[in-house]
């Protein structure tokens, strides 16, 4: 056999060496490795031609190691799970500094996007994937963690709670104007933009006049399924939308929608920050669950 910088016969005789010896079955180490029972005999074969020395006893119903073959099997088990450990650790820094994290597409917009650049001052290193959608997150191993309206219920995530919203009506400068201290029966007669969600953990119209102690018919005359989609409505007058009063901050600070008071009600649930607990996240992952949660107690929600 050709020889290498280390004296080494070919990795792959050793490779099916390791496999059956850990076996102790030429068929089981084939099944493993996706080749036939005779490539690993084959490879094995050559082996102890190489060596001088016979490694397995070949008996009626499977093998056993020999002497040698054991020598040989503890020396490379040995190496295979140090070489296994520091390609592990590699992989790990390769990936350590990307984190994914998601949201519905109004949190995206309206507060995470920002704060991930702000982030991005901090830790320029970290690659930041963030995974927009109006519908519940299940089944995503892809993401680290995601904001969410309401707890989880799956058992195998941690739920951080971020904060507790107030819900009020909002809509254009000029409709708000037109409805300063409206009734609860006056703001039901006006057109309501209503968000049709897969969640239904989110408040919805009807909800919240029925918490405000409103028992009147509430009219679905328009429907959505994108609460940004509802948003730009009332801004652009169409109707009023029910605003969540942490989250849309920017658009109130800039004018663009005003709330109509003096309604409102505190939101039944939180918003939390769910997701593997954080000995399963990487020290990137949870360097930015860390910047969210301070980023909240600092009031940029």
């Amino acid at each position: 056999m050709s020889r290498r910088h280390y004296n080494l016969p070919p990795l792959t005789t050793l490779s099916a060496f390791e496999a059956a010896a850990r076996h102790l079955s030429f068929k089981n180490a084939a099944e493993e490795l996706s080749v036939t029972p005779g490539a690993v005999s084959h490879q094995i074969k050559a082996l102890e031609g190489d060596l001088g020395t016979a490694l397995f006893q070949r008996k009626h119903r499977g093998v056993d190691l020999t002497e040698d073959g054991k020598a040989l099997y503890e020396a490379l088990s040995s190496s295979f799970t140090r070489i296994s450990k520091t390609l592990g650790a590699i992989r790990n820094r390769a990936s350590v500094e990307k984190v994914t994290v998601g949201s519905t597409t109004a949190v995206a917009a309206l507060w995470l996007s920002p704060a991930v650049i702000r982030f991005w001052r901090d830790m320029p290193e970290v690659n930041v994937d963030q995974l927009s959608q109006d519908r519940a997150f299940r089944d995503r191993p892809d993401v680290d963690f995601f904001i969410r309206y309401g707890r989880d219920s799956d058992p195998s995530l941690t739920n951080t709670p971020l904060f507790r919203d107030h819900l009020v009506p909002v809509a254009s400068p000029e409709v708000a104007d037109r409805l300063i201290g409206a009734r609860l029966d006056q703001l039901a007669a006006e057109r309501l933009i209503h968000l049709e969600s897969e969640d239904r953990s989110w408040t919805t119209w009807p909800e919240w006049f029925q918490q405000l102690g409103y028992s009147g018919t509430i009219p679905i005359e328009s429907r959505v399924n994108s609460y940004s989609v509802a948003l730009q409505l009332a801004r652009k007058g169409a109707g009023l939308a029910l605003g969540w009063q942490r989250l849309i901050q920017p658009m109130l600070q800039s004018g663009k929608l005003v709330t109509i008071g003096p309604h409102q009600l505190t939101a039944p649930n939180q918003f939390y920050l769910v997701g593997r607990p954080d000995e399963d996240l990487s020290d990137s992952a949870r360097a930015l669950k860390n910047w969210i949660i301070q980023e909240v107690q600092n009031g940029s929600v």
